[in-house]
């Protein structure tokens, strides 16, 4: 068999995305997916630009030394100047296990800034973590919420890193709380919040999601449930928010209660809409693909029903152009909610 090449699938998407990359590049953005492999030709390989770096990862098996050199090669050509990491996800868990020499490693764990639509933001190719600091499928997220954002309170759930709650303060809103329960997360959001000149102060809150929003919603969150002692957690007064962003994992489980976006998705999406003032937005995202874009509607829907609440509008928010999706229904789904 000829073996194949992966310069064709480089050059074919790369040439794709130039009306994107010159609007975004007007634009003050230097970070995008060059090349999506799950609808461009090789599910399970990625290659992401952030400022400087190149980011290449893979999720379903290793690359060879030949196919990371030709990638390398190629975008040494297209976009020459960028650090190429490489960080192979395949094995259990997305954990990155492949080793990098020493020099390459350096550079890789080196914190290096990067701009999204005159936004700065901290990226590095490796870090204690597995995820890269910022997701660039959330760029439309983002740029909804700077949309929406100017005089709002708004409270960003699952905040990770910060980068919806940066860009809200960016665009002028009165009032941003970011709660995650991940210092580390919340650390490199303060950095992020740092290396932007923003008119307002940002609160971070590290807690769990559940325990906070319970206690914003006036809703009691016991210290003891059933004879047990709870975890500790920040105590917060009762406050509702005029936009409330929601953006949870596909899976977690703590005391206060679990994350379960394809099977549960109302557990959070009823606590958050007690966190959102009336005539007020709430954004949900979901990111798994099983579950379509109808299905989900529909749960929203019924969820809001059951909590006494009216969606007035729905609008959904599609990820960017350098996130093409073979039949219009990508996997990251994200739903603006007037409420």
């Amino acid at each position: 068999m000829p073996e194949t090449t992966l310069t064709p699938l480089l050059q074919a998407a790369f040439t794709a995305r130039q009306p994107l990359l010159e609007r975004l590049q007007t634009e003050d953005t230097n970070a995008y997916r060059l090349f999506n492999g799950s609808t461009e030709g090789h599910p399970g390989l990625t290659v992401d630009r952030y400022g400087d770096l190149l980011l290449i990862q893979t999720f379903h098996e290793a690359l060879d030394g030949h196919d990371r050199a030709e990638i390398e090669n190629y975008y040494a050509t297209a976009l020459p100047g960028l650090i190429a990491v490489y960080n192979d996800r395949s094995r259990a868990n997305s954990r990155i296990c492949n080793p990098l020499p020493a020099d390459v490693l350096a550079e890789a764990m080196k914190p290096r800034d990067f701009h999204e639509m005159g936004i700065r933001y901290l990226v590095q190719g490796r870090h204690s973590g597995q995820d890269p600091w910022l997701f660039l499928d959330m760029r439309a997220g983002r740029r909804r919420v700077m949309q929406e954002a100017a005089g709002k309170s708004v409270l960003n759930l699952f905040a990770y890193t910060c980068g919806v709650g940066v860009a809200a303060a960016q665009a002028g809103a009165a009032h941003v709380v970011n709660v995650d329960f991940s210092e580390s997360s919340l650390k490199v959001g303060k950095d992020n919040a740092r290396l932007n000149d923003l008119p307002i102060r940002l609160r971070f809150v590290q807690s769990d999601a559940f325990a906070a929003m319970r206690q914003l919603a006036g809703i009691v969150q016991p210290a003891m449930v059933r004879g047990k002692k709870m975890p500790s957690f920040p105590k917060l007064e009762p406050r509702a928010f005029d936009l409330v962003f929601l953006d949870p994992p596909r899976y977690a489980k703590s005391a206060f209660g679990v994350v379960d976006i394809v099977n549960d998705y109302a557990a959070l999406m009823k606590l958050a809409l007690l966190c959102t003032l009336e005539g007020g937005t709430l954004i949900c995202c979901n990111n798994a693909a099983q579950v379509s874009r109808e299905t989900w509607a529909d749960q929203l829907e019924r969820c809001a029903k059951k909590a006494g609440r009216t969606i007035r509008e729905l609008e959904w928010i599609t990820p960017e152009e350098d996130f093409p999706s073979h039949d219009g229904q990508p996997p990251l789904k994200i739903a603006l909610l007037r409420v």
